[in-house]
């Protein structure tokens, strides 16, 4: 296959920027996100004279739940909305995990509101649990609509506890997740509408729909307007697919104004291939190359029916690309000396880091075989052009296989105590990464982890 295609690497020179100290991002977001949850608990108080008896207690418990999961909501979405401010200072797969952890929290206050308040209800009005429901689903204002909402969530829940993601495949999973957009649509009614602490309460509706409408314009623009418009600007399309190892391609992409997109070495883009069978999936994958003023780069592992499918895209296909994400990138980093530790096609961002991190660099790249060491002439030639140390560890054959211990990367890192971590592979070699780190002394704040799990 012929292409004009730059060949890779050309080497881009580390960047000379100091260790920036830690963003106050991620704990004023926390303060603002807990000072929300105190102010809509602080409006049952003040709507709340007395708590009479069981079914006042149950009631008052229901409207607790039902207000936080309302809020918790809105804040779900908002996490995911891809926000810039947030997305570089906080990290998308930050914000992922804050989501993830946040939509178990939502769905169990979200259940919970439901069978409270059905239970003070039926104590209240001396009738049955089945009875109670049947009258507030199909007699009370927008509940029907609510309920819907309500099931919906709970199949997005289903949907998204992960030994069923592992079941399914990303496409799917992604596609049924925007069912929560229309949950969200039919219980947002249901709140106005029935919830005691806003009928009659002029002030608490306008703020919960300054709420929703702030977080519903950061949606439309960040996640659809605002790719829309970078689409119709930088008009990328493939120039070439290049083999690297088994079941690993890279994707060469070029366009027009790729520099406006200041991407960084580090950062990812969800990419939408305009092509029979890939168009209606956009799917995240990390640059592997530095970002060129001419061209872009991806090297992907076939583990799936859309990432397989790459080795088959030809010269000219159309792509949208959203982004670039991520805030796993130089910033992070606190210290002169940083160790990457990679694991399979998790190489990928750490292949544009080892290039570009200035001060002293040392890579640590696990594969399960030595032709699984995808890129492994770009590292070799990014090495000796910085100077720097790169070991490769591979399960077979065992004679240079090595424990992801504590005990064993200090075997090859020594003063990995001192240094910045960044770290990206497979969740198993992740979370075994994690634990060695720890123990061999590397602080939390000095981890700067990307997972594949988004």
């Amino acid at each position: 296959m012929t292409s004009t295609t730059p060949t890779v690497p050309a080497m881009t020179r580390p960047s000379r920027s100091a260790p920036r100290p830690p963003s106050p991002v991620p704990v004023l977001a926390h303060l603002v996100i807990w000072g929300g949850a105190a102010a809509v608990l602080a409006l049952w108080w003040h709507d709340t004279p007395s708590v009479v008896g069981a079914a006042g207690w149950l009631t008052g418990a229901g409207r607790i739940t039902g207000l936080l999961a309302g809020y918790a909501c809105a804040i779900l979405l908002l996490l995911m909305a891809r926000v810039p401010l947030l997305d570089r200072a906080i990290g998308t797969d930050r914000l992922a995990r804050w989501h993830a952890l946040g939509g178990r929290y939502t769905i169990s206050l979200a259940c919970a509101h439901v069978l409270l308040i059905i239970w003070g209800y039926s104590l209240e009005s001396h009738t049955g649990v089945v009875d109670q429901t049947t009258t507030l689903v199909l007699h009370y204002p927008d509940l029907l609509k609510g309920t819907i909402g309500f099931l919906l969530f709970l199949v997005t829940a289903i949907v998204s506890a992960r030994a069923v993601r592992r079941r399914i495949p990303y496409e799917t999973w992604h596609l049924l997740h925007f069912a929560t957009y229309l949950a969200v649509f039919l219980v947002f009614g249901h709140q106005l509408s029935n919830g005691a602490d806003f009928t009659g309460n002029r002030t608490a509706q306008l703020v919960w729909y300054a709420l929703y409408i702030g977080v519903a314009v950061l949606l439309a623009w960040y996640r659809f307007a605002v790719p829309v418009r970078r689409a119709l600007r930088h008009r990328l399309y493939v120039t070439e697919v290049r083999p690297e190892a088994p079941g690993v391609v890279s994707v060469y992409l070029s366009g027009s104004g790729l520099a406006e997109l200041r991407a960084e070495p580090g950062q990812f883009f969800r990419w939408r291939f305009l092509t029979r069978g890939m168009w209606w999936a956009a799917n995240p994958y990390s640059l592997s190359a530095a970002p060129h003023p001419a061209y872009l780069r991806i090297t992907v592992k076939a583990s799936g029916g859309h990432s397989a499918a790459l080795a088959r895209l030809g010269p000219g296909t159309r792509v949208l690309a959203e982004g670039p994400y991520g805030g796993f990138t130089a910033r992070r980093r606190r210290t002169r000396k940083t160790l990457l530790l990679g694991g399979g096609v998790g190489i990928t961002p750490l292949r544009t880091l080892f290039e570009t991190l200035p001060g002293e660099v040392t890579l640590v790249y696990r594969a399960r075989r030595p032709e699984d060491l995808a890129l492994r002439g770009e590292l070799d030639a990014v090495a000796a052009a910085r100077g720097a140390a790169v070991h490769y560890v591979v399960d077979e054959p065992a004679v240079y296989s090595s424990p992801l211990t504590a005990g064993a990367l200090r075997g090859l890192v020594p003063d990995l105590a001192e240094r910045d971590v960044f770290l990206c592979g497979p969740p198993g070699m992740t979370e075994a990464a994690l634990a060695a780190l720890r123990e061999a002394g590397v602080p939390r704040r000095r981890i700067h982890h990307e997972s594949f799990a988004l």
